[in-house]
């Protein structure tokens, strides 16, 4: 019987590539994992340190520190992090010489409620705690607001970050029990009563129109009350 040295050759060659697979993924798996490199993405990297993202990434209250790849769940390590007020987006992966990495996006804070509880609104109108890392100067909002009804001061605070305008002069959104709102402008004593949110490009052309007249004028500080809620009328309440 004739034999197939090439059948031979192919079987021994197909087993050791089996076998040095196996070996590989068996001595991958039990490589230990190293201390986590906290890699924040964007700009706003200023309300948690890599230490506070390090302390997330625990598992069993274990450190995930030297602790076998073949252990760690990544997933629930990436969930956790996201499960963080603070957090956007988080990516936890692990490299084949086991290096752990976090990739971390933080929220982006446009407003800061003031009301019996403190928070910033983010800029995808969710809630976001305060950071004992860092204040970010933003409108204040105040009146008939709570974590359910942000909506109205959400979108107020996104115009005032779209517009120069506004994003220089106004310091403070004022919700009123009918969902209603008014701006606080810096150095004016006035209050800017907008109303409901509907035409609101058109209100806030007129204030600027207001403003600048006024400016010019020097009577700024002559009005306690500007209300744009009637059309394309400016309403001026006299001090």
């Amino acid at each position: 019987m004739k034999v197939n040295w090439n059948d031979i050759k192919l079987l021994v060659l197909l087993g050791l590539v089996v076998f040095l697979y196996a070996f590989s993924s068996k001595r991958n798996a039990k490589r230990t994992v190293s201390k986590p490199h906290v890699e924040f993405l964007g700009n706003n990297n200023l309300f948690m340190t890599q230490e506070d993202v390090s302390k997330l990434l625990i598992q069993n209250q274990q450190s995930v520190t030297n602790e076998p790849k073949e252990i760690l769940d990544l997933n629930l390590l990436e969930t956790t992090l996201n499960a963080n007020p603070i957090v956007e987006f988080a990516d936890v992966y692990v490299s084949v010489t086991g290096n752990l990495t976090a990739k971390v996006k933080q929220k982006t804070p446009i407003a800061r409620v003031v009301t019996d509880a403190s928070y910033y609104i983010d800029s995808n109108g969710g809630y976001m705690p305060l950071s004992k890392n860092y204040t970010e100067r933003v409108p204040i909002v105040t009146g008939f607001v709570n974590k359910k009804t942000l909506e109205n001061a959400h979108k107020m605070a996104i115009k005032i970050q779209e517009d120069e305008f506004l994003k220089k002069h106004v310091v403070r959104i004022h919700q009123n029990k009918n969902g209603t709102i008014d701006l606080k402008l810096r150095q004016c004593e006035f209050i800017v009563k907008l109303g409901s949110l509907k035409q609101l490009d058109k209100k806030i052309n007129n204030l600027k129109a207001f403003y600048l007249k006024a400016t010019k004028d020097k009577t700024l500080n002559n009005y306690s009350k500007v209300n744009l809620q009637f059309g394309n009328q400016v309403v001026c309440t006299k001090a």
